[in-house]
């Protein structure tokens, strides 16, 4: 980079950007909070460190990486992202909670409705041919405690 493009990081370091400074990829100088945060957190030597010990594939996530982790801390300076992890983490377990009593409302709504009796097919069809309606709605009700 020339000097008149630096990065977020030189500019921000106040230092001329090298045309292989390990910022200039992954803190651009339109977005010049993201390497702040980034700074207030891990500072600009280890920063470096860890970019430069990446292979070049891997640095644009870690970059990614670091900026949220950073503010995540910044939000949350006790937990940080681990806090928001146990936040989800809490959600899921309550979630499958109220699956599992779903699931076992459904078995045992089941297990009722077979052990009332329920009409097998032929019956329900046999039924639903008859003159009158209503007996039909009343007999099929009644078997499974619907109707009083």
């Amino acid at each position: 980079m020339t000097s008149t493009t630096r990065c977020a990081a030189c500019k921000y370091l106040r230092r001329r950007c090298s045309s292989d400074c390990i910022f200039s990829p992954y803190f651009p100088s339109h977005n010049p909070q993201r390497f702040a945060s980034v700074h207030s957190i891990y500072g600009a030597s280890n920063i470096g460190k860890m970019l430069q010990q990446l292979p070049a594939n891997l640095r644009a996530e870690a970059a990614d990486s670091l900026y949220y982790e950073a503010q995540c801390r910044i939000q949350d300076p006790v937990y940080g992202c681990v806090g928001m992890i146990s936040i989800l983490q809490q959600q899921v377990n309550h979630v499958q909670n109220e699956l599992a009593k779903a699931q076992a409302e459904i078995l045992v709504l089941n297990a009722n409705t077979t052990a009332q009796g329920q009409p097998h097919s032929d019956e329900y069809h046999q039924l639903a041919h008859e003159d009158d309606a209503t007996p039909i709605v009343d007999t099929f009700y009644s078997n499974r405690g619907f109707l009083t």
